[in-house]
């Protein structure tokens, strides 16, 4: 299967990056790509959903598996192809953006050519949704297209590791990141280490070891800070309600508590907060 859209690279646009092109290759032993040094203005990110291929890099050629990816910086030497026996299911996108050069260099990105991706589910999908729509409305929708690409590329900065400091996930590292989502929803209700560790079939010891390798958090700090997302929603949807009432709800014993942990987190208080958005 070949899927593969090229647009128009426009010049001056109001937007932080946009897309050049965006495919997916599924069971294309053939494909192979040698771009040569100045060849390709854009960046551009080939991420492997399954199968295997190969980058090749200084004269050294490095293998790619499920989960991994390469990221090329504009005007990069390019040398990537599928393995004949194990084709991949590769995944790119190609994009550009006048102050996107800083924001990757700021955060690191040039220091590495290859990559795994803790998560892979959110960037599978959030590469689905820019592909979907560039296939169904082409350039029609620019705003759009700018969306999708950052939310690709915001996942890739959150998920990414340098793949040589990386190794392979393991079933119990993937049934405690599974519980991520849970853990988001059922953030206001109390959290109890031990009930999450048995879930995931671990230790407590081993779960939060497991958890601040993966999200770069303390499993409390994850949950702090999806009570306090809940908070801010609920401050702005809910005008009239009392602070207290809005603490309790979010998991806090007080409104005092309530108020210190937000002050912490957002530099105001909550009546602050909802002050900006409700005069």
């Amino acid at each position: 299967m070949m899927r593969q859209t090229v647009l128009l690279t426009l010049q001056d646009i109001p937007y932080f990056c946009y897309p050049e092109s965006v495919g997916h290759y599924t069971n294309h032993a053939e494909h192979a790509v040698l771009r040569e040094a100045g060849v390709l203005g854009n960046f551009n990110i080939h991420y492997v959903a399954a199968g295997k291929g190969y980058v090749e890099a200084d004269g050294v050629v490095h293998e790619l598996r499920a989960g991994q990816a390469v990221l090329y910086f504009p005007h990069q030497r390019q040398h990537y192809y599928s393995s004949e026996d194990e084709p991949w299911d590769v995944r790119w996108v190609h994009f550009y953006g006048e102050r996107l050069h800083d924001y990757m260099l700021e955060r690191g990105l040039h220091r590495n050519l290859l990559w795994t991706l803790r998560q892979r589910n959110s960037w599978e999908d959030a590469h689905l949704a820019l592909l979907e729509e560039v296939e169904q409305n082409r350039m029609l929708r620019p705003a759009q297209l700018s969306t999708l690409t950052y939310a690709l590329l915001a996942e890739f900065v959150q998920h990414a590791v340098p793949l040589k400091n990386t190794r392979t996930t393991s079933k119990t590292e993937s049934r405690v990141l599974s519980l991520l989502p849970q853990m988001q929803q059922e953030a206001c209700e109390p959290f109890l280490l031990q009930d999450w560790a048995d879930r995931a079939g671990v230790s407590t010891y081993y779960f939060c070891k497991i958890f601040k390798n993966a999200v770069e958090m303390t499993p409390m700090e994850f949950i702090t800070r999806s009570r306090l997302q809940m908070a801010k929603q609920w401050l702005l949807e809910r005008p009239s309600a009392n602070i207290g009432q809005i603490a309790e709800e979010a998991g806090y014993p007080n409104a005092s508590y309530f108020n210190r942990q937000f002050m912490a987190h957002e530099g105001m208080t909550p009546t602050d907060y909802r002050g900006l958005y409700h005069k």
